[in-house]
């Protein structure tokens, strides 16, 4: 990671230009080794901070260019990565290299959607990767990527009320920004992530999202020498890498800055943990009790939360979900160390519906769809070589292809909060604390809140 204040360097559209030239002419690169490069750079940035676990539908939108080869490859790392890929390309290129990459997803089963029905499909994604123009466009975007970049510029503006938008990830330059002056309008795309490629462009400098990688680690040291680029090295076998800080979440809680609602307080805190790059910071740790108050505790992922409650999924026969039958009190506890900051959830357990456990079971990736099949958690087996060979037998029974089937046993629950307390460590050691109760008034649940 490159600190902020040191120096990096920034390219014009001219030099970015010579460097594409020189890797493809004496440097002896392709333009489809570029292209993976960068496509796999970009999936690695995403990967870094936004989780396949909380960020699992990804809508990859590609321009006609080098930019939308770039997005394909992109698309098809982040299916390998355990994302739900689906991808946009209302201007398809008719050259082998991009109806290769075009046959490559394909073959995954990815989804190809129609412009026409973004609208209304873009609020369903939990990220939009934005891979339409690069740093050769000039001129004022047309259609149909025009209202398309208008649209995702406005959708925080015009997003229904609780429901969080998706964050938009932008390659190597903004689609409808200046490459060297960037959004000159201030009515253009804000992304939350920008991936440069090779260098950053010089529009780059007046990003102002939460997290800013450099990805594409292709470039020689002679070039390096010739432009004098000052680049952040790449840490270990990683191919991207952050440049800046991540953001810290406040220390305090200003008196202004508390909201009555504690599932937004939760989503407040929970979205700066995932933009400092807390490493699953959906994990959570579960503990139940049985009837004769016997307490048990372990780690389970986050797989939603809203109004209702926190809902994870797991087996019925486990011993927490025994526990839960006799005895639906639960609690919850998020603890993010990097931000030395934690929040504790108390309330009652209950099973979501079938459609909902059918939902989230189909969401997940292949393998993991087989573990709950043949896994009886809280069980004695004989031995590891038992569960390897009902697998064995499974992905026999159904074929890459088929759909498994969800079993009876396995599925979703909901804890229902009435008890919320946020608290944020102090170097002083007097630790800050924000607790809310549920209290209800005329058979309506209000919050009391109390530090």
């Amino acid at each position: 990671m490159m600190e902020e204040g040191e120096s990096i360097s920034y390219l014009t559209q001219q030099q970015a230009a010579e460097i594409d030239e020189l890797l493809m002419g004496n440097l002896g690169f392709t333009i489809d080794q570029l292209m993976e490069l960068a496509g796999l750079g970009v999936a690695s940035a995403i990967a870094e901070v936004y989780k396949p676990g909380e960020y699992k539908r990804v809508l990859v939108i590609c321009g006609p260019g080098n930019n939308g080869g770039d997005g394909l490859v992109a698309a098809r790392h982040l299916h390998h990565f355990g994302y739900n890929p689906y991808i946009c390309y209302p201007k398809c290129t008719p050259k082998p290299l991009y109806s290769g990459l075009v046959t490559q997803l394909e073959s995954l089963s990815a989804p190809f959607v129609f412009i026409e029905t973004l609208p209304e499909e873009l609020l369903n994604f939990d990220i939009l990767v934005d891979a339409i123009f690069g740093f050769s466009f000039k001129g004022n975007p047309r259609p149909p990527f025009d209202d398309l970049i208008c649209r995702m510029a406005s959708l925080r503006e015009h997003n229904q009320e609780n429901q969080k938008p998706p964050v938009i990830v932008s390659v190597d330059i903004p689609s409808g920004w200046h490459v060297e002056d960037g959004d000159t309008s201030g009515e253009g795309i804000k992304p939350d992530m920008l991936v440069s490629l090779t260098a950053p462009k010089l529009c780059a400098k007046t990003f102002s999202g939460p997290h800013h990688f450099l990805g594409g680690r292709f470039v020689p040291s002679s070039i390096m020498q010739n432009y004098k680029l000052q680049l952040p090295p790449y840490p270990g076998s990683s191919m991207c890498v952050r440049i800046g800080n991540p953001p810290q979440i406040p220390p305090k809680f200003p008196a202004d800055n508390v909201e009555a609602d504690p599932f937004l307080q939760f989503q407040k805190w929970y979205d700066n943990a995932v933009a400092a790059g807390v490493n699953e910071p959906n994990s959570m740790a579960l503990s139940t009790a049985s009837k004769d108050g016997k307490p048990s505790s372990r780690i389970v992922s986050l797989k939603k939360v809203h109004q209702g409650g926190f809902v994870w999924c797991s087996n019925y026969g486990s011993r927490k979900g025994r526990e839960i039958s006799e005895n639906p009190h639960a609690s919850l506890l998020f603890y993010w160390n990097a931000l030395n900051c934690q929040v504790r959830v108390e309330g009652f357990v209950e099973k979501v519906s079938t459609e909902e456990s059918e939902q989230y079971f189909c969401s997940r990736p292949r393998e993991i769809q087989i573990a709950p099949a043949v896994s009886k958690q809280s069980t004695v087996i004989p031995g590891r070589e038992v569960l390897n060979q009902q697998r064995k037998e499974l992905e026999e029974k159904y074929p890459e292809g088929s759909m498994i089937p969800r079993p009876n046993h396995w599925g979703g629950y909901r804890l229902k909060p009435e008890r919320f307390e946020f608290w944020q460590g102090d170097e002083s050691s007097i630790h800050m604390r924000l607790t809310y109760f549920a209290e209800y008034i005329d058979g309506r649940k209000e919050w009391r809140i109390v530090q």
